[in-house]
């Protein structure tokens, strides 16, 4: 399941979609009609913020009470789509990933096992009532899975180098047709070189996901908090996505010593955070 919580950590990224507003039914349509139109709309550092202030309770808040009504807004050529927040759902997710993020002494101290155990349930009486529920947000901590830069190409790679008041801002945007077809294109020479494991069980994974949305939806793979832990430097000059490609493209020609190369040029990128993440 994806990694997305209340209880998300400032070093995170998120994989997004955006939904136009007639892929939703009534009366959810015309909230988020109203809603685009809104000059107040909180941004990605608010929904952070109201996710970390539910742990300062005692007992904290595992999950959220109620449901956001929150969500992000873009425009796909002239079209207005929406990413729900679904705060709530994303919450119980993560608690099936907490066990393997956190050791037990810290994991109880963040989040006793009594409101672990209450959380739970409150979701199983929830999912009986909505089966089909999926999140329009997945989260990775400390990490970019490498599937989700199959998603996008280096072309759509935005990068901000931010000011003192704005932090820097590293995103792609693709549409869904185009990210689609990529996992399509990789999954296929995937299957043809290597071994099944967790790249093609991540892709087969994420892959099914987008399935789930409009095909006139936009999917956005924003470096979130991570772009705290690389350099500057080491972040203007991230073209994950167009390694990626290369070695896929290469895995295609047969020819192991390219995709070995852009392979490795991934690994040592991503030293720095997984050094970080050890040294938390």
């Amino acid at each position: 399941m994806p990694k997305v919580s209340s209880v998300v950590v400032p070093y995170a990224a998120y994989l997004r979609v955006y939904e136009p507003l007639g892929a939703f039914p009534e009366p959810e349509r015309g909230h988020w009609e109203r809603y685009a139109r809104r000059a107040d709309r909180p941004s990605y550092q608010d929904e952070l913020r109201r996710s970390l202030a539910d742990l300062l309770p005692t007992p904290p808040i595992a999950v959220p009470v109620h449901e956001s009504a929150d969500a992000f807004v873009a425009e796909v050529d002239g079209v207005t789509c929406v990413c729900p927040w679904r705060t709530r759902l994303r919450g119980w997710l993560a608690l099936d990933e907490l066990g393997e993020e956190l050791p037990p002494p810290v994991l109880d101290a963040v989040l006793p096992p009594v409101v672990r155990r209450q959380a739970a349930q409150d979701y199983e009486r929830w999912l009986a009532r909505n089966p089909d529920a999926r999140p329009w947000i997945r989260t990775a901590t400390w990490q970019i899975p490498l599937n989700w830069f199959v998603l996008v190409g280096d072309e759509e790679r935005r990068y901000d180098k931010g000011t003192a008041e704005v932090p820097p801002m590293l995103r792609y945007r693709t549409p869904m047709v185009q990210a689609r077809r990529r996992v399509a294109r990789a999954l296929r020479t995937l299957r043809e070189t290597v071994e099944e494991g967790p790249l093609i069980d991540g892709l087969l994974d994420v892959g099914r996901w987008l399935e789930e949305f409009h095909p006139r939806s936009l999917v956005e793979l924003d470096y979130g908090g991570l772009v705290h832990v690389l350099p500057a430097g080491e972040l203007e000059d991230d073209h994950s996505a167009a390694d990626v490609a290369d070695g896929v493209e290469a895995l295609r020609r047969g020819d192991g010593v390219a995709a070995g190369a852009a392979y490795g040029r991934l690994v040592e990128r991503w030293r720095t955070v997984r050094d970080r993440r050890s040294a938390n």
